[in-house]
Protein backbone atom coordinates (compact mmCIF):
# COMPACT_ATOMS: atom_id res chain seq x y z
CA UNK A 1 0.00 0.00 0.00
CA UNK A 2 1.61 3.11 -1.09
CA UNK A 3 1.46 5.90 1.85
CA UNK A 4 -1.14 8.46 1.40
CA UNK A 5 0.82 11.48 3.46
CA UNK A 6 3.75 10.69 5.57
CA UNK A 7 4.50 7.37 7.60
CA UNK A 8 2.79 8.14 10.61
CA UNK A 9 -0.55 9.53 8.82
CA UNK A 10 -3.92 7.78 9.66
CA UNK A 11 -5.02 6.93 6.91
CA UNK A 12 -2.19 5.46 5.70
CA UNK A 13 -2.54 2.93 8.66
CA UNK A 14 -6.02 2.47 7.80
CA UNK A 15 -5.91 1.55 4.42
CA UNK A 16 -2.33 -0.63 5.59
CA UNK A 17 -4.92 -2.98 7.64
CA UNK A 18 -6.38 -4.06 4.77
CA UNK A 19 -6.19 -6.54 1.85
CA UNK A 20 -5.41 -5.88 -1.33
CA UNK A 21 -7.83 -6.56 -3.81
CA UNK A 22 -5.91 -8.80 -6.03
CA UNK A 23 -5.90 -10.72 -3.29
CA UNK A 24 -9.60 -10.54 -2.22
CA UNK A 25 -11.51 -9.74 -5.04
CA UNK A 26 -11.16 -13.40 -6.79
CA UNK A 27 -13.14 -14.94 -3.74
CA UNK A 28 -15.83 -11.83 -3.24
CA UNK A 29 -17.26 -11.42 -6.58
CA UNK A 30 -20.28 -9.55 -5.24
CA UNK A 31 -20.68 -10.20 -1.68
CA UNK A 32 -21.81 -7.62 0.70
CA UNK A 33 -18.95 -7.18 3.04
CA UNK A 34 -18.23 -9.46 6.03
CA UNK A 35 -18.53 -7.89 9.24
CA UNK A 36 -16.43 -4.93 9.85
CA UNK A 37 -17.29 -4.70 13.57
CA UNK A 38 -13.79 -5.38 14.84
CA UNK A 39 -12.22 -2.81 12.58
CA UNK A 40 -12.10 0.72 14.56
CA UNK A 41 -14.27 3.77 13.28
CA UNK A 42 -12.41 6.24 11.10
CA UNK A 43 -13.24 9.50 12.24
CA UNK A 44 -14.46 11.33 8.97
CA UNK A 45 -12.32 14.71 9.72
CA UNK A 46 -9.43 12.79 10.16
CA UNK A 47 -9.87 11.10 6.62
CA UNK A 48 -11.02 14.83 5.42
CA UNK A 49 -7.77 15.79 6.61
CA UNK A 50 -5.44 13.22 5.58
CA UNK A 51 -6.76 13.65 1.70
CA UNK A 52 -6.39 17.38 1.84
CA UNK A 53 -2.52 16.84 3.03
CA UNK A 54 -2.05 14.53 -0.47
CA UNK A 55 -3.58 17.09 -2.14
CA UNK A 56 -1.97 20.31 -0.99
CA UNK A 57 -0.35 20.71 -4.54
CA UNK A 58 -3.42 20.76 -6.14
CA UNK A 59 -6.04 22.98 -6.95
CA UNK A 60 -8.84 23.39 -4.18
CA UNK A 61 -11.92 21.50 -4.82
CA UNK A 62 -14.97 23.57 -6.95
CA UNK A 63 -17.74 25.58 -4.89
CA UNK A 64 -20.92 23.64 -5.58
CA UNK A 65 -24.28 25.09 -3.37
CA UNK A 66 -27.03 23.13 -2.45
CA UNK A 67 -30.67 24.73 -4.46
CA UNK A 68 -33.84 24.38 -1.90
CA UNK A 69 -36.28 22.44 -4.06
CA UNK A 70 -38.64 22.07 -1.15
CA UNK A 71 -42.66 23.26 -1.97
CA UNK A 72 -44.80 21.85 0.96
CA UNK A 73 -43.97 22.59 4.14
CA UNK A 74 -41.15 20.87 6.37
CA UNK A 75 -40.68 17.34 6.83
CA UNK A 76 -40.83 15.78 10.51
CA UNK A 77 -37.93 13.79 9.70
CA UNK A 78 -34.33 14.14 8.74
CA UNK A 79 -33.72 14.20 4.57
CA UNK A 80 -32.11 11.66 3.05
CA UNK A 81 -29.21 12.56 1.12
CA UNK A 82 -28.62 10.43 -1.94
CA UNK A 83 -25.52 10.71 -4.29
CA UNK A 84 -24.97 9.21 -7.50
CA UNK A 85 -21.40 9.33 -9.14
CA UNK A 86 -19.81 7.41 -11.87
CA UNK A 87 -16.03 8.03 -10.69
CA UNK A 88 -14.48 6.45 -13.86
CA UNK A 89 -12.60 3.40 -13.20
CA UNK A 90 -9.04 4.30 -12.48
CA UNK A 91 -7.96 1.47 -15.36
CA UNK A 92 -10.11 2.90 -17.83
CA UNK A 93 -9.00 6.29 -17.02
CA UNK A 94 -5.37 5.22 -17.67
CA UNK A 95 -5.87 2.57 -20.43
CA UNK A 96 -8.56 3.02 -22.31
CA UNK A 97 -10.64 6.46 -22.05
CA UNK A 98 -7.97 8.67 -23.84
CA UNK A 99 -8.55 11.92 -22.67
CA UNK A 100 -6.18 13.87 -25.09
CA UNK A 101 -6.74 17.10 -22.67
CA UNK A 102 -6.19 15.68 -18.90
CA UNK A 103 -2.23 14.98 -18.06
CA UNK A 104 -1.76 11.70 -16.78
CA UNK A 105 -0.47 13.14 -13.85
CA UNK A 106 -3.57 13.92 -12.77
CA UNK A 107 -5.25 10.83 -13.07
CA UNK A 108 -2.17 9.03 -10.50
CA UNK A 109 -4.69 6.78 -8.21
CA UNK A 110 -2.84 7.73 -5.09
CA UNK A 111 -4.23 11.47 -5.91
CA UNK A 112 -6.89 10.75 -7.17
CA UNK A 113 -8.80 8.60 -4.90
CA UNK A 114 -8.28 11.05 -2.66
CA UNK A 115 -10.33 14.01 -4.95
CA UNK A 116 -13.04 11.54 -5.01
CA UNK A 117 -12.97 10.63 -1.04
CA UNK A 118 -13.10 14.29 -0.51
CA UNK A 119 -15.96 14.86 -2.43
CA UNK A 120 -17.14 11.92 -0.98
CA UNK A 121 -16.87 13.47 2.40
CA UNK A 122 -17.72 16.93 1.59
CA UNK A 123 -21.78 15.98 1.11
CA UNK A 124 -21.89 13.21 3.60
CA UNK A 125 -24.82 11.61 1.52
CA UNK A 126 -26.82 8.95 3.51
CA UNK A 127 -26.83 6.56 0.65
CA UNK A 128 -24.12 6.61 -1.82
CA UNK A 129 -24.11 5.02 -5.32
CA UNK A 130 -21.19 4.59 -7.55
CA UNK A 131 -20.20 3.01 -11.11
CA UNK A 132 -17.00 2.25 -12.48
CA UNK A 133 -15.78 1.26 -9.19
CA UNK A 134 -12.64 -0.60 -9.63
CA UNK A 135 -10.94 -0.31 -6.23
CA UNK A 136 -13.75 -1.24 -4.54
CA UNK A 137 -11.96 -4.28 -1.98
CA UNK A 138 -8.73 -2.22 -1.35
CA UNK A 139 -10.00 1.17 -1.25
CA UNK A 140 -14.08 1.88 -0.87
CA UNK A 141 -14.69 -0.71 1.64
CA UNK A 142 -12.31 -1.22 3.83
CA UNK A 143 -12.88 3.09 4.60
CA UNK A 144 -16.78 3.79 4.13
CA UNK A 145 -17.01 0.64 6.42
CA UNK A 146 -15.31 2.01 8.74
CA UNK A 147 -17.05 5.15 7.93
CA UNK A 148 -20.15 2.90 9.33
CA UNK A 149 -21.15 2.31 5.66
CA UNK A 150 -22.72 -0.95 4.81
CA UNK A 151 -21.01 -1.85 1.31
CA UNK A 152 -22.47 -3.91 -1.57
CA UNK A 153 -20.43 -4.37 -4.96
CA UNK A 154 -21.53 -6.24 -8.46
CA UNK A 155 -19.00 -6.14 -11.20
CA UNK A 156 -19.29 -6.24 -14.80
CA UNK A 157 -19.03 -9.95 -15.70
CA UNK A 158 -16.37 -9.09 -18.78
CA UNK A 159 -15.47 -5.83 -17.69
CA UNK A 160 -13.23 -3.49 -19.84
CA UNK A 161 -10.58 -2.80 -17.43
CA UNK A 162 -9.44 -6.55 -17.36
CA UNK A 163 -7.99 -5.81 -20.87
CA UNK A 164 -5.79 -3.27 -19.63
CA UNK A 165 -2.20 -3.97 -18.17
CA UNK A 166 -1.77 -3.80 -14.42
CA UNK A 167 -5.63 -3.50 -13.83
CA UNK A 168 -6.65 -3.59 -10.21
CA UNK A 169 -9.68 -6.01 -11.22
CA UNK A 170 -13.41 -5.84 -12.75
CA UNK A 171 -15.51 -2.67 -12.52
CA UNK A 172 -19.09 -2.57 -11.46
CA UNK A 173 -21.42 -0.69 -9.24
CA UNK A 174 -21.47 -0.38 -5.71
CA UNK A 175 -23.79 1.00 -2.85
CA UNK A 176 -23.11 2.12 0.45
CA UNK A 177 -25.57 2.93 2.92
CA UNK A 178 -25.28 4.43 7.10
CA UNK A 179 -26.15 1.74 9.11
CA UNK A 180 -27.06 4.06 11.64
CA UNK A 181 -29.85 5.57 9.47
CA UNK A 182 -31.07 2.01 7.69
CA UNK A 183 -31.69 -1.58 7.95
CA UNK A 184 -31.15 -3.62 4.79
CA UNK A 185 -34.15 -5.46 4.27
CA UNK A 186 -33.51 -7.13 0.84
CA UNK A 187 -30.92 -6.86 -1.59
CA UNK A 188 -31.05 -8.06 -5.27
CA UNK A 189 -27.95 -8.34 -7.44
CA UNK A 190 -29.20 -7.91 -11.15
CA UNK A 191 -27.76 -8.92 -14.28
CA UNK A 192 -29.70 -7.00 -16.89
CA UNK A 193 -30.63 -8.60 -20.43
CA UNK A 194 -31.63 -7.54 -23.48
CA UNK A 195 -33.37 -9.53 -26.44
CA UNK A 196 -33.33 -12.21 -24.02
CA UNK A 197 -29.69 -12.57 -23.51
CA UNK A 198 -27.65 -11.84 -20.08
CA UNK A 199 -25.59 -8.78 -20.72
CA UNK A 200 -22.23 -7.35 -19.33
CA UNK A 201 -24.19 -4.45 -17.17
CA UNK A 202 -25.53 -4.77 -13.84
CA UNK A 203 -27.59 -3.11 -10.98
CA UNK A 204 -27.63 -3.77 -7.51
CA UNK A 205 -31.46 -2.78 -5.67
CA UNK A 206 -31.97 -3.06 -2.04
CA UNK A 207 -34.79 -2.60 0.22
CA UNK A 208 -33.96 -0.87 3.35
CA UNK A 209 -36.30 0.69 6.31
CA UNK A 210 -35.80 4.28 7.72
CA UNK A 211 -35.02 3.55 11.52
CA UNK A 212 -36.19 6.90 12.20
CA UNK A 213 -39.41 6.98 10.17
CA UNK A 214 -39.92 2.77 10.16
CA UNK A 215 -40.21 3.49 6.48
CA UNK A 216 -39.67 1.12 3.75
CA UNK A 217 -37.80 2.37 0.76
CA UNK A 218 -35.79 0.98 -2.47
CA UNK A 219 -32.51 2.13 -3.59
CA UNK A 220 -31.16 0.76 -6.82
CA UNK A 221 -27.98 1.80 -8.56
CA UNK A 222 -27.38 0.63 -12.38
CA UNK A 223 -24.82 1.67 -15.75
CA UNK A 224 -25.90 1.08 -18.38
CA UNK A 225 -24.56 0.25 -22.03
CA UNK A 226 -22.48 2.67 -23.18
CA UNK A 227 -21.74 4.32 -26.77
CA UNK A 228 -23.18 5.21 -30.12
CA UNK A 229 -26.00 2.47 -31.92
CA UNK A 230 -26.53 1.01 -28.28
CA UNK A 231 -29.23 3.17 -28.14
CA UNK A 232 -32.25 -0.03 -28.55
CA UNK A 233 -29.67 -2.35 -26.44
CA UNK A 234 -30.00 0.07 -23.55
CA UNK A 235 -33.98 0.64 -24.05
CA UNK A 236 -34.10 -3.74 -23.38
CA UNK A 237 -31.64 -2.99 -20.01
CA UNK A 238 -34.05 -0.29 -19.41
CA UNK A 239 -37.04 -2.13 -19.53
CA UNK A 240 -35.62 -5.41 -17.58
CA UNK A 241 -34.43 -3.28 -14.98
CA UNK A 242 -37.78 -1.91 -15.01
CA UNK A 243 -39.66 -5.01 -14.81
CA UNK A 244 -37.46 -6.46 -11.84
CA UNK A 245 -37.81 -3.02 -9.65
CA UNK A 246 -41.83 -3.62 -10.08
CA UNK A 247 -41.52 -7.17 -8.70
CA UNK A 248 -39.30 -5.86 -5.95
CA UNK A 249 -41.48 -2.54 -4.84
CA UNK A 250 -44.82 -4.65 -5.16
CA UNK A 251 -45.57 -2.15 -8.17
CA UNK A 252 -44.83 1.09 -6.71
CA UNK A 253 -46.07 0.18 -3.26
CA UNK A 254 -42.38 0.59 -1.77
CA UNK A 255 -40.86 3.88 -2.86
CA UNK A 256 -37.85 3.86 -4.96
CA UNK A 257 -35.01 5.99 -5.91
CA UNK A 258 -32.86 4.64 -8.63
CA UNK A 259 -29.25 6.18 -9.35
CA UNK A 260 -27.15 5.18 -12.62
CA UNK A 261 -25.03 6.44 -15.74
CA UNK A 262 -27.76 5.46 -18.23
CA UNK A 263 -25.50 6.23 -20.57
CA UNK A 264 -28.50 7.86 -22.95
CA UNK A 265 -29.63 11.42 -23.35
CA UNK A 266 -33.58 12.41 -22.55
CA UNK A 267 -33.98 12.37 -26.19
CA UNK A 268 -33.57 8.36 -25.98
CA UNK A 269 -36.20 5.65 -25.56
CA UNK A 270 -34.65 4.43 -22.48
CA UNK A 271 -35.23 7.70 -20.81
CA UNK A 272 -38.80 7.60 -22.05
CA UNK A 273 -39.01 4.05 -20.51
CA UNK A 274 -38.76 5.40 -17.19
CA UNK A 275 -40.42 8.78 -17.52
CA UNK A 276 -43.55 7.07 -18.61
CA UNK A 277 -43.29 4.15 -16.08
CA UNK A 278 -45.93 2.79 -14.08
CA UNK A 279 -43.91 3.18 -11.15
CA UNK A 280 -44.37 7.15 -11.16
CA UNK A 281 -40.89 8.16 -11.50
CA UNK A 282 -39.37 11.50 -12.16
CA UNK A 283 -35.71 12.60 -12.43
CA UNK A 284 -34.86 14.89 -9.99
CA UNK A 285 -32.32 17.04 -11.65
CA UNK A 286 -35.46 17.81 -13.80
CA UNK A 287 -36.21 20.40 -11.09
CA UNK A 288 -33.35 22.71 -10.97
CA UNK A 289 -34.62 23.76 -14.57
CA UNK A 290 -37.12 26.82 -14.57
CA UNK A 291 -39.90 25.11 -15.37
CA UNK A 292 -38.56 21.65 -13.61
CA UNK A 293 -39.36 19.71 -17.44
CA UNK A 294 -35.89 20.02 -18.48
CA UNK A 295 -32.33 18.08 -17.66
CA UNK A 296 -29.29 19.75 -17.09
CA UNK A 297 -27.31 20.33 -20.15
CA UNK A 298 -24.44 18.02 -19.03
CA UNK A 299 -23.46 15.91 -16.75
CA UNK A 300 -20.51 14.46 -18.24
CA UNK A 301 -17.97 16.37 -20.35
CA UNK A 302 -14.29 15.64 -22.05
CA UNK A 303 -12.32 15.56 -24.84
CA UNK A 304 -11.05 12.61 -26.61
CA UNK A 305 -9.18 12.07 -30.24
CA UNK A 306 -12.32 12.13 -31.13
CA UNK A 307 -13.75 15.54 -30.07
CA UNK A 308 -15.61 17.20 -27.76
CA UNK A 309 -18.09 15.62 -25.93
CA UNK A 310 -20.81 17.07 -23.78
CA UNK A 311 -23.69 15.17 -22.58
CA UNK A 312 -26.05 14.38 -20.40
CA UNK A 313 -26.53 10.64 -18.87
CA UNK A 314 -26.01 10.42 -15.07
CA UNK A 315 -29.79 10.56 -13.53
CA UNK A 316 -31.69 10.22 -9.87
CA UNK A 317 -35.11 9.01 -10.37
CA UNK A 318 -37.38 8.97 -7.52
CA UNK A 319 -41.14 7.85 -6.84
CA UNK A 320 -42.62 11.06 -7.10
CA UNK A 321 -46.11 10.22 -5.58
CA UNK A 322 -44.25 9.20 -2.10
CA UNK A 323 -40.93 11.12 -2.50
CA UNK A 324 -40.17 14.94 -2.23
CA UNK A 325 -36.89 16.27 -3.07
CA UNK A 326 -35.91 18.62 -0.92
CA UNK A 327 -32.65 20.36 -2.01
CA UNK A 328 -30.19 19.28 -5.30
CA UNK A 329 -26.63 19.56 -5.66
CA UNK A 330 -25.80 22.38 -8.54
CA UNK A 331 -23.85 21.50 -11.05
CA UNK A 332 -20.54 22.98 -12.31
CA UNK A 333 -20.55 25.65 -14.69
CA UNK A 334 -18.53 25.79 -17.82
CA UNK A 335 -15.79 28.09 -16.10
CA UNK A 336 -15.16 26.39 -13.25
CA UNK A 337 -14.93 23.07 -15.45
CA UNK A 338 -12.31 24.87 -17.95
CA UNK A 339 -11.11 24.72 -21.72
CA UNK A 340 -9.83 21.15 -21.22
CA UNK A 341 -12.85 20.04 -19.43
CA UNK A 342 -13.00 16.78 -16.93
CA UNK A 343 -11.36 14.82 -15.42
CA UNK A 344 -8.58 17.03 -14.63
CA UNK A 345 -6.40 18.22 -11.99
CA UNK A 346 -9.41 19.83 -10.01
CA UNK A 347 -11.83 17.26 -10.35
CA UNK A 348 -11.39 13.06 -10.30
CA UNK A 349 -13.78 12.12 -13.16
CA UNK A 350 -15.31 12.94 -16.60
CA UNK A 351 -18.94 12.69 -14.77
CA UNK A 352 -20.13 15.50 -12.29
CA UNK A 353 -21.56 13.99 -8.99
CA UNK A 354 -25.64 14.36 -8.41
CA UNK A 355 -26.67 15.04 -4.65
CA UNK A 356 -30.27 14.81 -3.60
CA UNK A 357 -32.01 15.28 -0.12
CA UNK A 358 -35.16 13.22 0.04
CA UNK A 359 -38.29 13.24 2.64
CA UNK A 360 -41.22 11.21 2.03
CA UNK A 361 -44.55 12.25 1.57
CA UNK A 362 -47.07 11.67 4.24
CA UNK A 363 -49.86 10.29 2.30
CA UNK A 364 -48.53 8.89 -0.66
CA UNK A 365 -51.41 6.80 -1.55
CA UNK A 366 -53.65 9.85 -2.54
CA UNK A 367 -50.86 10.80 -5.10
CA UNK A 368 -50.63 7.29 -6.92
Amino acid sequence: VCSMGNSTSRLYSALAKTLSSSAVSQHRDCLEQPDSAQLDPIDPKDLLEECQIVLQKRPPRFQRDFVDLKKNAASNHRPIRVMQWNILAQALGEGKDNFVQCPMEALKWEERKCLILEEILAYKPDILCLQEVDHYFDTFEPLLSRLGYQCTFFPKPWSPCLDVEQNNGPDGCALFFLKDRFELVNSANIRLTAMKLKTNQVAIAQTLKCNETGRLFCIAVTHLKARTGWERFRSAQGCDLLQNLKSITQGAKIPLIICGDFNAEPTEEVYREFSNSSLNLNSAYKLLSPDGQSEPPYTTWKIRPSGECRHTLDYIWYSQHALNVNSALGLLTEEQIGPNRLPSFNYPSDHLSLVCDFSFNQDPDRLL
